[in-house]
């Protein structure tokens, strides 16, 4: 994984599953549709005359360009964004980043951590990944990390709970 100029040296980051992207894809192609179904509603409604006058026809053919436009971008984005994804375990916390244009590295104390939830959807079942959810006292802190394997996801709730459990025994 690739460096950033925000991330502390030295450390392996470990990437989430490649079967992540897939789910995101398939996401953006069901809402993208939606999208795209739902903006040329006017254009329809103009084409066939039950709105003669308003939108105009112009702005009527903007608007499901726009969106289309729109959700190719987020198309062209989604692999950038899930190589983007990445969490790095330490002796004392555990580090969570991702974005590609506005990235964050986020470092989250193990005994800061609350409890830590596995959670699986239907599509991510599917494919056999879940999201890890960590929760802090402070919302702020929360962190998740979507797209483990479910093998993956399963032991870092057991390691990051025990790590937790130990690191707040000592306070």
């Amino acid at each position: 994984m690739r460096r950033e100029p925000i991330d502390p040296s030295g450390l392996e980051w470990s990437r989430v599953s490649p079967k992540y992207l897939r789910v995101r894809v398939l996401g953006w192609l069901i809402g993208s549709l939606l999208w795209l179904a739902l903006s040329c509603v006017p254009l329809v409604l103009r084409l066939t005359g039950v709105w003669d006058s308003f939108p105009p026809l112009w702005l009527a053919w903007a608007l499901p360009g726009a969106v289309l436009i729109a959700a190719v971008w987020r198309g062209v984005l989604l692999p950038r964004q899930v190589a983007a994804i990445g969490y790095a375990e330490r002796d004392d916390d555990l580090l969570v980043r991702h974005g590609v244009i506005f990235q964050r590295t986020m470092v989250v104390p193990y005994g800061r951590m609350q409890y830590v939830d596995v959670a699986v959807g239907p599509l991510e079942r599917a494919f056999g990944i879940c999201t890890l959810k960590l929760h802090t006292a402070s919302a702020a802190t929360n962190a998740e990390i979507p797209g483990l394997p479910t093998d993956e996801g399963a032991r870092l709730r057991e390691q990051l709970s025990a790590r937790g459990q130990a690191r707040l025994a000592g306070l």
